[in-house]
């Protein structure tokens, strides 16, 4: 990341007049020098924030907490009431579907008019269509008019402009939501590499996204900012709030600090266990110590006093290995009496990626278990453990009382158990699964396979 400063917002804010009834705009024009008819409505106040070039910028908040405002002043769309903002360098925004195309117009046309509108040349243009075209993929629909585009379409024709014209800031709010798995995944190696040399603004309600892609986040609540700081923890304190605001009220408390039973089970064993086991591919964990301080959210009519990775003869386990069978263990108290409680866990990695877990509902569901008011309980999870990259994960563990999307939180304790992948054979994605077999073999060869 450069230390060059990219964007400046200085006291940023953004009012809107509002008036109970239309006649009032008639008496604010007529009479407003000597009374005033009508309220202010801050969309955002009173934002300061730099950023670098190459940071990533994420922008969290419920609907209506300003971030569509915010991406609007950035771009110059809007005017701000207070403050100032500065850009330097060329601004590329993706801020809704179709946001300056002509309905009208061809895709095509549309294409030229955003370019131009966005800096480049009619002979930049020129040498960058084929390439619009192909990223965006929308075949000969490039040639019809774009009120006859589906939202995908939209999409793709808006963001393979934003792609082709060499911005220093890309703007992105939301466009990702829509389009086809295929597409998203294209837009997304793209965003990658942007961050290598440019500044990115991320809008998303997908906090895993956020946490994947950016740096820094900027919380909004109700046109205010609630909180700035690294990405992770942003989100994780975001989160807590939604739980919060989805609460009935009944002690609702956020605190410490950062940092289905089966008993015929079948192990799987990899086909590779020996070289697996040699040096350098030996996928090892290393698990450190349950911390009660990690931070926590909840109602606290039940806690979580222990979480452990234990082996099935039931002795914790401080050494691991990709493969290996494993019990997550959770111990707790309730404190009043739950009848429906859910337990369960997820695993994530040093970016706050949730990769997998579970929780106790579907397997008690038709026969809740009940907790007693001041009554202890274990949760066991059994599983095979992934194959993980190496680097630090984390156990975050749970307990509601309720149904899966109908409950209250009780105690979710974030970081409960940290462990580190010390070495690993594992080089791209984000788990590797044990192999029952890999073959490799060739096939006699014949002339239908030679290439045409």
């Amino acid at each position: 990341m450069s230390s060059e400063v990219v964007i400046r917002m200085s006291g940023l804010g953004k009012a809107y007049a509002i008036y109970r009834k239309p006649e009032d705009r008639l008496k604010q024009m007529l009479l407003g020098k000597w009374r005033s008819y009508r309220q202010e409505y801050w969309a955002l106040r009173d934002l300061s924030l730099e950023v670098r070039r190459g940071e990533t910028i994420g922008v969290v908040g419920r609907n209506g907490s300003g971030k569509s405002t915010l991406l609007q002043l950035l771009c110059g769309t809007l005017s701000p009431t207070t403050g100032a903002v500065e850009v330097h360098g060329r601004v590329a925004a993706l801020l809704e579907l179709g946001a300056g195309f002509n309905p009208d117009f061809s895709g095509r046309e549309n294409v030229y008019l955003s370019a131009l509108i966005l800096g480049l040349s009619a002979k930049q243009i020129d040498d960058r269509i084929a390439a619009i075209e192909e990223f965006a993929g929308i075949g000969d629909f490039i040639d019809q008019p774009v009120k006859s585009y589906s939202s995908g379409m939209y999409a793709r024709l808006a963001f393979s402009v934003a792609a082709h014209v060499d911005a220093d800031v890309l703007i992105v709010d939301e466009i990702l939501a829509v389009g086809d798995a295929v597409f998203i995944q294209k837009c997304m190696r793209f965003i990658r590499r942007f961050k290598e040399n440019g500044t990115l603004f991320f809008v998303s309600h997908d906090t895993a996204a956020v946490r994947n892609l950016c740096d820094r986040a900027v919380w909004l609540d109700r046109g205010t900012v609630r909180a700035i700081g690294r990405a992770d923890r942003i989100c994780e304190d975001y989160a807590a709030s939604v739980y919060e605001e989805n609460d009935d009220g009944g002690g609702f408390r956020i605190g410490g600090s950062r940092r289905v039973r089966c008993d015929n089970v079948e192990v799987v064993n990899d086909a590779r266990v020996e070289k697996l086991s040699g040096e350098g591919y030996r996928n090892a964990f290393r698990v450190f110590d349950f911390d009660p301080e990690s931070r926590w959210f909840g109602q606290r009519g039940a806690t979580i006093e222990r979480v452990a990775l234990v082996r099935p003869d039931g002795t914790e386990a401080r050494e691991l290995r990709g493969g290996e069978e494993v019990v997550v263990r959770i111990e707790g108290a309730a404190h009043r009496t739950l009848s429906r409680p859910i337990v369960g866990f997820f695993v994530k990695d040093r970016l706050g990626q949730a990769l997998f877990g579970d929780n106790t509902f579907l397997s008690y569901r038709d026969d809740p278990v009940l907790f007693p008011e001041h009554s202890g309980f274990v949760a066991r999870f059994r599983f095979q453990l992934p194959y993980l990259p190496t680097g630090n994960f984390a156990i975050c563990a749970a307990i509601a009382d309720g149904t899966q999307h109908e409950h209250v939180q009780h105690h979710w304790i974030d970081d409960a158990l940290i462990f580190a992948v010390e070495s690993s054979h594992i080089a791209r994605g984000l788990i590797g699964l044990p192999m029952l077999e890999i073959s490799l073999e060739p096939e006699a060869p014949t002339t239908d396979r030679r290439p045409t």
